[in-house]
């Protein structure tokens, strides 16, 4: 069987500019990056158009190590709607350096349903992790040198100063560390630390912002201490927020790139969901509508993470609307959940499947929840058996929900074309847009949090540490409190603790700190011993990549 890359290089890649011009954009119009990629202007938004075309929100099941393969399905399923007929753009977020290395590998999908070219798109690609890294890490030298210098010194307390900095690897020993020693020349000594750009405040705006203007406004909300008065300090007080937008001006565009099918496809942006909101920009989104008739968006991990701040968070912001939901599954991520390990899931094992089910209509019914009706998308593997498929379909047809199997990783769009035609069908039948959120802005942050806990993860209680009810009172007295909620939790499980898979109940849920993201607009609520920063694996991706001399590039996957 081809690996993945071996499948990515037997594709013959056609020039960006003939990829463009199948959503009508001149080449004259692209800043272009080589042959195969290129950024788009942000004036080819047309706001009006896009509230006018389709939306699809792809979300999964809870993950599991044996993978779901969302992504495959996203692009899959962007390639299946342009086989039936539907102009069709997938608009992805842009993998972080972090778990290419670490665990989790690439993020460009798999076999024939890639975005292309992967090792590009998985290494660095056009540079705005690092144009990100770099704006937030002089947000960090200016917060520094404005402490150490007496002349222009705001008076911030070091004592108080919660803007950390950013790389992107996982590096656990960075997750805290003393800046300033050396002596008086080297600054002042305080503990900090680092966070993953993925998790980078700067990283959220950019994938919340509108524009660039609206960008360098959002950037001046960041939130970073106490003077020693008490006054609060924010970015723009520092005069940052200028220097940190000419820093984004390129990557604040999105990113055109190609499927292993040729279609185009949008990447833009990288949160991590269960870090973060976990979704690609509102910028790059609005592109994609406009310039196509059906855009297909993923949100990070499951339902009740990525989807959840998708449309609590995102789609509040700008007003998007997804018009169908997809729940991608597999059969060996239903047995994992049903409880056979790891090694054992190769093994056909229906009541295994029927018993990791439970995972499954948790997921469906949050969906019903918003007041979505979901799709089921069977991302299918070769050890998957007809009968245990039959289970997830006799479950999903007893649930009301449309199922379809998609065999996207062996025949590309092929493979999406029964999945497209129950999308698109659902898609067709919805006369308006809208969903119902989970929680009201206004309301109090403990109430967001214990209706996101309560309603999504099924939490029976709310624990919150002391540190957690100290800061919901500076949140309260900084008048932040109106905020979107965007909890930290593991992605392993509904609840906060990652070994109970399946569908936990009568668990506990405990908040241990309350980060503030006044730029990105929304709290940070992090609960169980989720970190901002992780750390690479016993058997880290790295060593399996490798580059020859003529520098091809193996080992990505």
């Amino acid at each position: 069987m081809p690996t993945d890359i071996a499948i990515a290089h037997a594709v013959k890649l056609k020039h960006i500019a003939e990829i463009a011009s199948l959503l009508s954009v001149q080449e004259d119009d692209l800043v272009m990056y080589g042959k195969h990629k290129a950024k788009l202007p942000l004036k080819l938004i047309d706001l009006e158009k896009a509230k006018k075309n389709k939306l699809v929100l792809v979300s999964a099941i809870s993950p599991t190590p044996a993978g779901e393969g969302k992504t495959t399905i996203s692009i899959g399923l962007a390639l299946g709607l342009n086989k039936i007929g539907r102009k069709t753009t997938v608009v992805l977020r842009e993998p972080s350096l972090g778990p290419v290395f670490g665990m989790k590998g690439g993020a460009t999908g798999g076999g024939h349903s890639q975005v292309l070219p992967m090792e590009d798109i998985n290494l660095h690609f056009t540079g705005d992790f690092s144009a990100i890294e770099k704006a937030h890490n002089l947000l960090s030298a200016i917060i520094d040198n404005n402490v150490q210098n007496k002349k222009n010194n705001l008076g911030i307390d070091p004592r108080t100063v919660t803007w950390k900095r950013v790389m992107d690897m996982n590096d656990r020993s960075l997750r805290k560390i003393i800046v300033g020693l050396g002596g008086t020349m080297s600054g002042v000594p305080r503990e900090t630390g680092f966070d993953i750009v993925a998790a980078s405040e700067v990283m959220a705006i950019l994938c919340l912002s509108n524009d660039l203007k609206h960008l360098k406004e959002k950037l001046g909300n960041i939130f970073i201490g106490y003077t020693y008065d008490r006054k609060p300090v924010y970015a723009r007080d520092l005069k940052a927020n200028g220097a940190m937008a000419a820093l984004l001006k390129d990557a604040v565009m999105p990113n055109l790139v190609q499927t292993s099918e040729g279609t185009p496809a949008i990447i833009h942006g990288g949160p991590f969901a269960n870090i973060a909101h976990g979704c690609n920009s509102i910028i790059a989104t609005r592109m994609g509508l406009s310039l196509s008739d059906y855009v297909v968006t993923e949100a990070g991990f499951a339902f009740e993470l990525g989807a959840e701040k998708f449309l609590d968070i995102k789609c509040r912001y700008s007003g998007l609307c997804p018009g169908a939901a997809v729940l991608v599954a597999t059969v060996r991520a239903l047995k994992y959940h049903g409880g056979v390990g790891l090694k054992e899931l190769n093994k056909p094992d229906a009541e295994a499947v029927s018993r990791g089910l439970a995972n499954l209509e948790k997921h469906v019914e949050n969906m019903k929840q918003f007041e979505l009706s979901p799709v089921v998308a069977i991302n299918l593997f070769s050890s998957d058996t007809p009968e245990e498929l039959a289970v997830v379909k006799k479950r999903c047809e007893e649930l009301g929900v449309p199922v379809a199997v998609a065999d996207v990783w062996g025949q590309g769009g092929a493979g999406a074309v029964e999945l497209a035609g129950l999308v698109a069908g659902a898609v067709d039948a919805k006369a308006t847009c809208g969903f119902k959120p989970v929680y009201e802005w206004e309301w109090p942050v403990q109430k967001k949090i214990e209706a996101i806990a309560g309603k999504m993860y099924g939490a029976r209680h709310i624990d919150y540490t002391a540190r957690a009810r100290k800061d919901l009172e500076k949140i309260t007295g900084l008048g932040l409190d109106k905020l979107p909620v965007c909890i930290a939790k593991t992605q392993k499980s509904l609840s906060d603790n990652p070994e109970l898979i399946g569908r936990p109940k009568d668990f506990v849920v405990t908040v241990r700190e309350i980060e503030i993201a006044s730029g990105a607009g929304f709290l940070i609520p992090i609960t169980g011993e989720i970190m901002r920063m992780p750390g690479l694996p016993e058997r880290p991706a790295s060593e399996n990549i490798d580059i020859d001399e003529n520098g091809n590039i193996t080992g990505l996957f």
